[in-house]
């Protein structure tokens, strides 16, 4: 199944609790993307970003993960807004799965600023 890779990588992510929204995997609910609605300003009713970020704020988090570049947009887009309105932390995130992993590998940094690696020397340009 496609739901289950991302959540793979976030479980092997030290330091991060996964909790899923009450909508997801075969349940899961779109952020509002699909069928050029990213596109449209709703006239009527809620925003379906809105309505997906308000599930993830009841949630509490500090972060909110997607793997879908569609649902990072409208859902950065909803929780920025919601920001501005003051109906959610300011230090709320909303990354794609694969920032979370590349924060997870990356090389710790020395209080100077220098990275904490091998002196390996530098790889000469191909000619």
């Amino acid at each position: 199944k496609i739901y289950t890779p991302p959540r793979e990588i976030i479980g092997k992510v030290p330091g991060l609790r996964n909790e899923e929204m009450h909508r997801h995997k075969e349940r899961g609910f779109c952020c509002g993307a699909g069928g050029a609605r990213m596109w449209m300003e709703e006239r009527i009713g809620k925003r379906i970003n809105d309505e997906r970020v308000d599930e993830a704020l009841s949630l509490n988090p500090d972060i909110v993960s997607t793997a879908c570049p569609f649902c990072l947009v409208m859902l950065t887009d909803s929780v920025n807004g919601k920001k501005n309105d003051g109906k959610a932390k300011e230090t709320i995130q909303v990354v794609d799965v694969a920032q979370l992993l590349l924060e997870s590998v990356k090389t710790p940094v020395d209080p100077e600023g220098s990275q904490e690696t091998a002196h390996e020397p530098e790889p000469e340009p191909v000619k």
